[in-house]
């Protein structure tokens, strides 16, 4: 493979802020603004450096982007839950719960449907290590990766196999992450069409906006520097206190601490005098260290190694299919807003970062629902992914 055209950490992050400076840019023009009407915008910040780092101009591997989830991830959750209204949030209701089971369930059943319907194309020589690959991928799609090593190790999946079954996740988790983020971007046309009772949300909404228009207020240095402070360094030092906190089994470890800390923290701060940091853009500074985001996410993507394992990945396209069918159609039995469906699936298959993105995509406000759901699939993902398991030995010894 040729070395990609840009590799300088600092050039890279110049090529994503150039692509993205664009894109705003596009926006504002009256043909930009009705193409993005429906292709939201976050999903073209997603599959440009996508296409950017496929094709050689970036690479798909870069410090930045360990920099960039490492720092620039926690410091916009604490960003953007600063202003949040939890007496607000914790009226949404049901829905997210019953939502985020029903796609814990699309998953622990469509792994084994999706194996039993296209298990003969996988590699003889795979044997029983194919079942045992895809039992370690529940594993991350119903928690996280803690879970899907806990799961592979647990059931003795090879090294080589566990590498491959990365790729796989990574390959068919990132596209539907872009459906979801696609969502993001028509949910009112989506929710109309379903009937879909929105009052919580748009409550929740409705009460940002207002206290953002009764603090709001040019920026001024000062303010700038806070938040700024704030942001990076709630991460500094709550990443310093994850390092010396215990795991909690397989599901609580390293990072999983650091996103707690950060929401936990932000969740303090909206009830004291900081929160009115908001006005002066805090949430608006975190959405632009999300986007930054969302573009490294985009270009780690590296769809060329998915044709390395076709048959894994036609198994997990089917599987992801399924879980998709199961929370839409949940989402239909409860006419349920999509934010519900979109975040309930990314806090099974993605985890707590990616959960809390999908949610701030629709509404920063939102992104601690993320957070929280995404918790609850750590704690699920090592129970049901060995139930998984159990059902994919299974079907490996009726097919064989």
């Amino acid at each position: 493979m040729t070395e990609p055209l840009i590799q300088s950490p600092m050039a890279v992050l110049t090529v994503l802020l150039t692509v993205l400076a664009l894109l705003l840019l596009a926006e504002r023009h009256p043909v930009g603004a009705r193409v993005f009407k429906v292709l939201p915008i976050l999903v073209l910040v997603y599959f440009i450096p996508t296409l950017l780092s496929n094709t050689g101009v970036i690479p798909t591997k870069s410090d930045l982007y360990g920099f960039v989830s490492a720092y620039l991830l926690p410091a916009s959750l604490v960003l953007q839950v600063l202003s949040m209204d939890l007496p607000a949030i914790s009226r949404l209701g049901r829905s997210a719960v019953v939502l985020f089971l029903a796609g814990t369930a699309g998953i622990m059943l469509g792994g084994p449907l999706a194996y039993l319907l296209l298990g003969h194309w996988m590699p003889a020589e795979l044997g029983e290590q194919a079942w045992k690959g895809l039992a370690a991928l529940s594993g991350s799609w119903i928690g996280g990766s803690a879970n899907f090593v806990a799961i592979g190790q647990s059931i003795g999946t090879r090294d080589d196999v566990l590498s491959m079954m990365v790729v796989v996740d990574v390959g068919v988790s990132n596209m539907w992450t872009a459906v979801l983020l696609y969502f993001a971007g028509r949910e009112r046309e989506m929710d109309a069409r379903m009937g879909a009772d929105r009052t919580a949300i748009d409550v929740v909404r409705e009460q940002v906006e207002r206290f953002h228009a009764s603090v709001s207020k040019p920026a001024s240095l000062s303010d700038l520097v806070w938040i700024l402070t704030i942001g990076l360094g709630t991460t500094v030092v709550c990443t310093a206190i994850a390092k010396h906190l215990p795991d909690i089994g397989t599901i609580i470890t390293g990072f999983t601490w650091v996103v707690i800390l950060v929401t936990t923290v932000g969740v303090a701060l909206s009830f004291t005098p900081v929160r009115n940091l908001e006005g002066a853009g805090a949430s608006r500074v975190g959405a632009l260290f999300l986007y930054v985001l969302v573009m490294t996410i985009g270009a780690k993507a590296d769809f060329r190694r998915l044709l390395d394992a076709p048959a894994m990945v036609a198994v997990g396209v089917v599987w992801m299919a399924i879980h998709a069918g199961f929370i839409l159609g949940a989402r239909r039995l409860l006419r349920a807003p999509i934010f519900f469906a979109a975040v309930g699936s990314q806090a099974n298959v993605g985890g707590a970062a990616s959960a809390s993105i999908v949610a701030a995509a629709f509404h920063p406000a939102l992104a601690p629902v993320g957070v929280m759901l995404a918790v609850a699939g750590y704690v699920l993902g090592t129970y049901g992914g060995l139930v998984c398991a159990l059902m994919l030995e299974q079907v490996y010894r009726l097919i064989h």
